[in-house]
């Protein structure tokens, strides 16, 4: 029996049809993808429960999915929408602490979503 999602994730799409996330998956080596894939499954299936070390509260509702491969750390920013985990962009982190400048780039874009999704633009 297949446990059925809580959760639906989506990858934001910038209003010029960009997916800053399939760009970031589609320059990784197939294994390090199908890892940051596995993390995403378990996103979905546990939501805001999923625990570190495979995720962890930034701020501003910005959450970060946190993937190491080798000596490499992914991060992958979302924030939840209703029943729906949007993932903003991922990038490889290479600072002690998550650079604010990544976090302000995912809070525009929940800023652009929430804007488009009032006008009905999405």
């Amino acid at each position: 029996m297949t446990i059925q999602p809580q959760y639906e994730v989506l990858f934001y799409v910038k209003t010029d049809g960009e997916c800053p996330v399939d760009c970031f998956l589609d320059a990784l080596p197939v294994k390090v993808r199908a890892k940051i894939e596995k993390w995403i499954e378990l996103l979905e299936e546990e939501g805001p429960d999923l625990p570190r070390p495979y995720a962890d509260v930034l701020r501003d509702k910005v959450r970060e999915l946190r993937v190491k491969f080798g000596p490499a750390h992914y991060r992958l920013l979302y924030f939840f929408m209703a029943k729906r985990i949007i993932i903003t962009h991922g990038f490889v982190k290479r600072t002690e602490r998550v650079p604010e400048a990544e976090i302000e780039r995912a809070l525009e874009a929940m800023r652009d979503l929430y804007q488009r999704t009032e006008r009905r633009d999405i």
